[in-house]
């Protein structure tokens, strides 16, 4: 009788909070997906680190290619590890540069190390706990000093209550290069009250901002993720025709007059009314 065949199972691990992340093959495009609940969470393709699938990564991929020069070896600070889909990016394209990751589940990190090894010259440093926490006890070498802090942080589909607020966001600022940048990855839905309150916030303490997004998304008509980028000094307009042909399209980047109208009456969040950003629904998720 023949032996029937049996698929191995990808690999996965359960999470600090009874969800179950795995590695599976990516259903659109070559590579890999990390999984977390049944929300994609990041895409790496091992073979081609330049590749990033998702629409916000990509996003967030042209706005660290107008960090100084072309090349230049970056200090960078990702709070929320994933599959390390950035730090990779960075490490490829700016060989050289010294990376911070913070994630607060170990085997998470585990998993993503034994099943899409990061390269051997990777200079990635990966420190467990809570991603305000320990980016408030980094060493004192690291204050004012980083060009990139990334905020990318979701426990499942949604950024945790207390890393929306602006007690949260000095706390990354002060990590900052006078002309250093912030990048924040924000989903919402119809209407965009916490995308609208998320660059309130941010312009509390940073007052030079623009938000990157898909055309429907920015316009509050469909469930997406918006690119907060951030910073202490002007940022160049320049940047913006070459960030508008990096794409995805159809793309649109709002900057000046249009911020100003997209956080019209909309308070900066605190740590005493922080929430959770909105959780789309699973079908969102469907191939």
């Amino acid at each position: 009788m023949a032996r029937a065949h049996v698929e191995e199972p990808p690999p996965q691990v359960r999470l600090g909070d009874g969800t179950i992340a795995k590695v599976v093959p990516s259903r659109f495009a070559s590579g890999w997906e990390l999984d977390v609940d049944g929300t994609p969470q990041s895409h790496v393709d091992l073979d081609d680190p330049t590749h990033l699938h998702f629409e916000y990564v990509a996003r967030m991929g042209a706005v660290i290619d107008r960090l100084r020069m072309p090349g230049q070896p970056l200090t960078a600070v990702h709070l929320g590890a994933g599959a390390l889909t950035l730090p990779r990016y960075i490490a490829h394209t700016r060989p050289g540069s010294r990376q911070q990751v913070v994630e607060l589940e170990q085997p998470l990190v585990d998993l993503v190390r034994s099943a899409l090894p990061l390269p051997r010259d990777a200079q990635v440093r990966v420190r467990i706990g809570d991603a305000r926490d320990v980016a408030g006890r980094l060493p004192a070498g690291l204050t004012g000093v980083v060009d990139l802090v990334v905020s990318d942080v979701f426990a499942g589909a949604q950024t945790p209550a207390h890393l929306t607020s602006v007690e949260y966001f000095r706390v990354l600022t002060r990590l900052l290069a006078p002309d250093g940048m912030l990048l924040v990855n924000v989903a919402d839905g119809a209407g965009l009250a916490f995308a609208r309150r998320e660059v309130a916030t941010i312009r509390d303490v940073l007052p030079h901002v623009i938000v990157l997004a898909e055309v429907q998304t920015l316009k509050g008509r469909r469930f997406g993720n918006l690119v907060i980028a951030a910073s202490a000094a002007p940022l160049p307009t320049e940047w913006l025709p070459r960030l508008m042909a990096a794409g995805p399209h159809p793309a649109k980047v709002a900057q000046g007059a249009e911020i100003d109208e997209f956080v019209r009456g909309a308070r900066p969040v605190t740590d005493a009314d922080a929430l959770a950003s909105p959780k789309p629904a699973s079908s969102i998720f469907d191939v």
